[in-house]
């Protein structure tokens, strides 16, 4: 199941570079073939040796770890804050010091590496404890004019050299990022000046004589080119989504009007995805200032949704909007609008720094854990020649970029929009961004079709219920009915479908469905196979050509016996394609199914709650019980998101040599200032290793060190409203699936009828690393596990390094995927990069 990755490691220093070189690749060549072999350490996948002995295994990875050594890092967070900041700093340390270099925190962003002094200081793995789950940066930020000139550069230039620090990470904005590659480039004429001006010696030059610099971007707004997501945007979406979602409560008892002002002077990221996620009726953002005019027209939708029977009217507005000439639209201008031209109660809320607050969310907190890691493996491969770069996410993936093309790329979208060139900015913005805005628009107010279709389709939910499927099935119907398409919506899944509960739906059939939970059409977990031949009457009966099935793993296994029922019945070739949508994030063909993102956060919410009640109590170690059936992603995630001690999964085996081991890593723990532990156990991940057995056993051998607790999460995991990823994700899914199903029903037309029965006519719509694709059922069966309900090969079991190593756990960094140093252009920015 799993792929060997080698890391190659280039030495920061020319010394470790001919001495230390070879033996690092050395030692992780010889790692491999023994952990491949049986060994491991703190959770690996075995206890044995096999043939080496465990003190040549040791010797080995001590000299693996010792990669850094040598090296100084300093890690800084400057300009605004952003959730997720703390996890960065948290992973650029721990890493830093697992690879043996020492690792500073500098205090108060840019201001304190100038003034220095205490305001750098060497950090320890404690030093970074228990902050993951904290907002804004525990190490400070400030703005600092000193540090724009080269007197101010000087002066930190001289307080690095003095701590032997010359690999720099920095977490910030694009400008705090510029102010770093500009301090890289002068690096040597500073330690020039300083050495003429005799505050260093010529010996402390030579040893400092290169600064090596790399950038993780922190950003609520996302207005950095080059990367997907920013740390702290997800965050942001949730804390505007948490207040849409109360303000909608009210604004229907009293059929008010809300206008809602999101931040974002620059880039209307935070505004699109929120309008988008929230089915906003109006949306302002700076990259595309509405059409003169824009007035009647707004005015004009706003009454016609309330002359439908809508109590509420949702606008939102970036705090940069403008209009075609350039002049801001404020929020209270569009609200004295309505008033005056609807007479509509109206009221605006400005969000402002309540979107930077609160405590970050998981997808911020593993987004900033893997860059963080990745940042020191980028300080660690560093040679003269590589530029400062920008590690970013693409896809699923961490990639490196040039820091100053990704800066001048940002700088090019707001020159379009100065220039009044606003679709080469949308277009600058990203592909996803353009996607985003041109399904927004889409979706937003109903437009008639140009002409009825011939087709119609049929939607249905299927398995257990999760978040995401509303909107999934919203942005469907809708996109059907733009199409001319006949919609019809099955209640209670496949089974549903045999006994003919099935009812045509319109478009404002699903307003509001955006922000609510599990499944608007109720779902079952039953299989075509129990009812084929109803199925097969039904589909007749409607004449239906087109089946959309948005659930879990029983919908991918009820699409492929459909499809594998064609010819005993011609009824069944239509076109058919599945949504994965369960919590669990066990269908193959999509590397994150619908509803998984939320599951997350519902357990990482209450995870942390759980480690609160242990802080408090000390000397305590709770064993919390996820569901996921015997897919592991949702306790790995929770893991990394919560900073667990251990996470058991099916797909990692483990003996009870690895549960002691774990057991002694808790003991040792609590002998520190941390004394509690967190440990998750995914609910099949062993047949015998229950969670009564895990109790019992910590309990026994924690006696008089720690005392233990059991926490089982259950269905908590599948309720409460969707994330805004989750609601966009289903949003961009069901628009794609039925843009993909109307071609393959034109392809599929003849004589008035269609006939598909070739394999890509029923497919599993996901995001496979950075790409959306149309996955065909019966070739993802040969990738699939039935007996266990999985995919064969799982992405995120590379993410398991990551969560044992900042658990501090003896491990390996054989498997580690480097991210690549790739480039930043007009052409990759065209490239769609998922979601």
């Amino acid at each position: 199941m799993r792929v060997r990755l080698s890391v190659s490691v280039r030495q920061s220093s020319a010394a470790r570079h001919s001495a230390g070189g070879r033996g690092l690749r050395w030692a992780w060549h010889h790692w491999w073939a023994w952990s491949r072999r049986g060994g491991g350490a703190g959770g690996g996948r075995g206890a044995g040796a096999g043939q080496r002995s465990a003190a040549m295994a040791a010797a080995e990875l001590e000299r693996l770890r010792m990669a850094g050594a040598g090296m100084a890092i300093a890690v800084l967070t400057s300009g605004g804050d952003a959730q997720g900041m703390n996890a960065a700093v948290r992973a650029v340390t721990r890493m830093g010091i697992y690879v043996g270099a020492k690792v500073f925190l500098i205090y108060e962003g840019y201001e304190g590496l100038v003034e220095g002094g205490d305001n750098i200081k060497q950090a320890t793995w404690l030093s970074v404890s228990n902050i993951i789950q904290l907002g804004g940066t525990v190490i400070g930020s400030a703005r600092c004019k000193a540090f724009t000139t080269r007197e101010g550069r000087l002066r930190a230039a001289r307080n690095l050299v003095e701590h032997g620090i010359t690999n720099l990470c920095v977490i910030g904005g694009d400008g705090s990022l510029t102010g770093a590659d500009v301090f890289r480039a002068e690096w040597a004429g500073l330690l020039d000046e300083l050495l003429r001006d005799g505050l260093i010696s010529e010996e402390v030059a030579k040893a400092n004589g290169r600064l090596n610099v790399v950038g993780l971007v922190g950003s609520i707004d996302n207005d950095f080119c080059g990367t997907d997501m920013t740390i702290g945007t997800d965050s942001a979406l949730h804390r505007i989504m948490e207040v849409i979602d109360a303000i909608t409560t009210t604004a229907q008892s009293h059929q008010r009007t809300f206008v809602l002002e999101v931040m974002g002077r620059h880039c209307g990221y935070l505004a699109l995805v929120s309008g988008l996620a929230s089915g906003a009726d109006w949306l302002f953002i700076p990259e595309s200032p509405p059409e003169d005019g824009w007035e009647d027209l707004m005015c004009e939708r706003l009454g016609e949704t309330r002359s439908r029977g809508s109590r509420l009217n949702i606008i939102i507005i970036a705090e940069g909007a403008i209009d075609r000439n350039g002049k801001p639209i404020s929020s209270n201008y569009v609200k004295d609008l309505v008033v005056q031209r609807l007479g509509f109660d109206t009221r605006v809320t400005v969000l402002g720094h309540v979107q930077r607050g609160g405590t970050p969310s998981a997808f911020d907190r593993v987004l900033s854990s893997k860059m963080g890691m990745e940042a020191v493996m980028a300080l660690l491969e560093a040679t003269p020649d590589t530029p400062a770069c920008v590690v970013s996410l693409s896809g699923n993936q961490s990639v490196r970029l040039p820091l100053m093309e990704c800066v001048q790329v940002t700088k090019d979208v707001q020159k379009a929009m100065d220039e009044k060139r606003f679709d080469e900015a949308i277009q600058l913005r990203g592909r996803s961004f353009e996607n985003n805005w041109n399904i927004y628009k889409l979706l937003a107010h109903q437009k008639p079709a140009q002409e009825k279709s011939p087709f119609s389709l049929a939607i249905l939910n299927v398995g257990a219920p999760a978040a995401g499927m509303n909107a999934a099935v919203r942005s469907a119907v809708r996109i059907s009915i733009c199409h001319g398409h006949t919609v019809y919506a099955v209640s209670d899944g496949f089974e549903g479908l045999a006994k003919g509960q099935i009812r045509e739906v319109g478009w404002h059939d699903v307003a509001g469905w955006l922000g609510r939970g599990g499944s608007m059409l109720g779902t079952k977990r039953t299989l075509p196979k129990t009812c084929m031949e109803k199925i097969v009457e039904n589909v007749r009966k409607f004449n239906i050509q087109a089946l959309l099935v948005i659930g879990g793993f029983e919908a991918y296994e009820g699409v492929l016996q459909l499809v594998e029922a064609r010819g005993q019945y011609e009824e069944l070739c239509i076109i058919m394609c599945v949504i994965p949508a369960t919590i669990s994030n066990n269908v193959p063909g999509t590397d994150f199914s619908l509803g998984s993102d939320t599951a997350v956060n519902a357990a990482m919410e209450s995870c942390d709650r759980i480690k609160q009640s242990a802080s408090g109590t000390k000397r305590r170690v709770f064993i919390v019980e996820t569901m996921g059936g015997y897919c592991g992603y949702l306790s790995t995630v929770t893991g990394i998101a919560v900073g667990a001690d251990a996470a058991y999964v099916y797909e990692d085996p483990f003996t009870i040599h690895d549960l002691k081991a774990n057991v002694e890593h808790l003991t040792d723990k609590m002998k520190t200032d941390i004394q509690r532990g967190l440990v998750l156990r995914n609910e099949k991940c062993h047949e015998h290793y229950t969670t009564e057995f895990l109790y019992n056993l910590y309990s026994s051998e924690g006696k008089g060190i720690f005392d233990c607790r059991i926490n089982v999460l259950g269905h908590l995991q599948q309720g409460g409203a969707p994330t805004p990823f989750d609601r966009n994700y289903g949003t961009k899914l069901g628009v794609k699936a039925v843009l993909w199903m109307s071609e393959k029903l034109q392809e599929a037309y003849r004589k008035g009828r269609v006939f598909a029965n070739s394999a890509d006519s029923a497919c599993v719509i996901g995001l496979r690393k950075k790409v959306v694709a149309f996955s065909p059922v019966t070739e993802l069966k040969k990738v699939t596990d039935f007996e266990h309900r999985l995919p064969q090969e799982q992405w995120w079991l590379n993410l398991r390094l990551m969560l044992k190593m900042l658990a501090n756990y003896q491990i390996s960094l054989t498997e580690y995927i480097s991210g690549k140093m790739e480039h930043v252009t007009r052409r990759t920015l065209s490239i769609e990069k998922g979601f």
